[in-house]
């Protein structure tokens, strides 16, 4: 298999609710008029406390400076697998489950921490720019590493990246977070970028004006129903979560559904802020997943992380 290390130089950053009305402008240029910028990376995913946007510098322009955006420290770089014999069997687990054991948990052997982005077309790994030759390191015998470079994709060993690392102990996997699940189920979806005019006012009011407030008040352990919505456009794709509800407003064939109409289970990572530097957390979640055959997408946010869970 091959790692594609991104260009995209990213930002993550966590918009606070009574701050998303000062970044509206920005958001929806960067969601609904991307030929009008340059940005080529863009996620945006409203949790019950806060807004978690991942956006490339370009992107990060068109963003106000408000002390109610808080940014993470360092530049992250997006890393893609891709399997050599182009489409996946049937037989393999879809989403963050296809990487656990090849990706997920040696990085987290290795003591590097991961911020993940499950779509509806790939996983993203998102690593700091500064554990970058390590993470090359680490996964050089599993991978055939490239890097994107100008558009073009160019083997990672002509970068000048050094393999002259003495091996790490491994680290022992932190405590489990408290887990919790709510009960709305979600879906995983996508649609043509061509039909996004048609369906751009229905959007708009799901990002920006459809929380209610019995919704905004709703996390923790006892959260029957909350509040997520997560859009991407990356590169010209666009990547939809949303719960069974807010999928039923959209009109009928806009949505890229599967035959059965799968839906998914969340499960909450996190009974605090998990912040940005422990490791593991992702691997605790995905590698028993993975042993059992178990697909899941995982989303990582600002605050809390989020598997969806499919069955066996």
């Amino acid at each position: 298999m091959e790692l594609h290390i991104l260009e995209h130089s990213l930002k993550v950053a966590s918009i606070e609710k009574e701050g998303i009305e000062i970044c509206t402008h920005g958001l929806i240029k960067l969601a609904f008029l991307a030929s009008k910028t340059r940005c080529k990376f863009f996620s945006l995913t409203e949790t019950p406390e806060d807004y978690t946007i991942i956006v490339d510098e370009e992107g990060f322009k068109e963003l106000p400076q408000s002390n109610l955006i808080s940014v993470a420290d360092s530049t992250w770089l997006a890393l893609n697998v891709v399997s050599g014999g182009g489409n996946a069997s049937s037989s393999q687990p879809i989403g963050v489950t296809k990487i656990a054991k090849s990706v997920i948990a040696p990085l987290a052997d290795h003591n590097i921490s991961v911020f993940m982005l499950s779509t509806y077309q790939t996983d993203f790994i998102l690593v700091r720019e500064r554990d970058l030759p390590m993470v090359m390191h680490t996964l050089s015998s599993e991978f055939t590493l490239f890097r994107v470079v100008n558009g073009e994709t160019v083997a990672a060993h002509n970068l000048g990246i050094s393999n002259g690392f003495v091996k790490p102990k491994l680290v022992p996997r932190p405590i489990i977070h408290p887990l919790s699940s709510p009960s709305n189920m979600f879906c995983v979806t996508s649609l043509d970028p061509d039909t996004l005019p048609s369906v751009a006012t229905l959007l708009m009011d799901v990002m920006f004006y459809s929380g209610g407030s019995k919704e905004v008040g709703a996390s923790g352990e006892d959260s029957s129903h909350i509040r997520f919505f997560s859009f991407s456009l990356i590169e010209g794709y666009i990547s939809l979560v949303m719960d069974e509800q807010t999928a039923q407003r959209f009109p009928n064939n806009v949505l890229f559904t599967s035959a059965s109409g799968e839906l998914w289970k969340m499960v909450r990572i996190g009974g605090q802020p998990l912040g940005f530097d422990e490791c593991g957390i992702v691997a605790q979640i995905s590698e028993p997943l993975a042993t059992a055959d178990i697909p899941a997408y995982y989303i990582s946010t600002f605050k809390f992380d989020h598997a969806l869970v499919g069955k066996p």
